[in-house]
């Protein structure tokens, strides 16, 4: 399992391995932490004192300073897994829930006429019905969307990154995503 790293005002930053989080304690990095240990990291025994070392990772850490992160500014890159989690692996045209290999990238306007593959034009779609739409407009196959698409907000993206999640991890990034989110459903 990763840690969630978060800047100090608790944006999230970026999911790290455990050993990454270590450095992070190791060096005085880490501002606050959420949540109960799940990883003890061992070293060396003290030669003065005869005691290991040992670090306790958190699955939620808060890094101390400026770490650079872009991420919040910007939409999240789109790919077909996080789409599909977005869309609960539900069809936006027939309704139909299907495994990950079953499903498409759909465009609601096809590139070929000038759409574009950005999340605001991209659903799930299976592919019985991606073949069926075609290069058309959905009014043009008469078809009609049973869901709209969005944007996943920072917090969302954390989410669809399709990682196992901690319970304390899953509770602070829903806590700031938008109630109307499918992730909420």
């Amino acid at each position: 399992m990763d840690v969630l790293q978060l800047d100090v005002s608790g944006r999230p930053q970026a999911w790290i391995t455990p050993r990454e989080a270590a450095i992070l304690y190791a060096s005085d990095g880490v501002a606050w932490t959420l949540g109960k240990a799940f990883h003890v990291l061992r070293g060396g025994i003290q030669r003065a004192t005869g005691v290991q070392s040992r670090i306790e990772v958190h699955p939620i850490i808060a890094v101390r300073g400026i770490i650079p992160c872009r991420a919040w500014r910007h939409t999240p890159t789109i790919s077909n897994p996080k789409l599909f989690v977005r869309d609960r692996h539900v069809c936006a045209y027939c309704g139909g829930y299907f495994p990950f290999d079953e499903l498409t990238r759909e465009h609601i306007v096809p590139v070929s006429r000038g759409g574009v593959d950005s999340w605001m034009n991209c659903i799930t779609a299976c592919r019985a019905c991606n073949g069926r739409k075609a290069d058309r407009l959905p009014e043009e196959a008469h078809m009609s969307l049973l869901y709209l698409p969005y944007v996943p907000s920072l917090h969302e993206d954390m989410i669809l990154r399709g990682r196992r999640i901690f319970v304390d991890q899953m509770d602070f990034l829903l806590a700031s995503v938008p109630r109307s989110s499918r992730l909420h459903a």
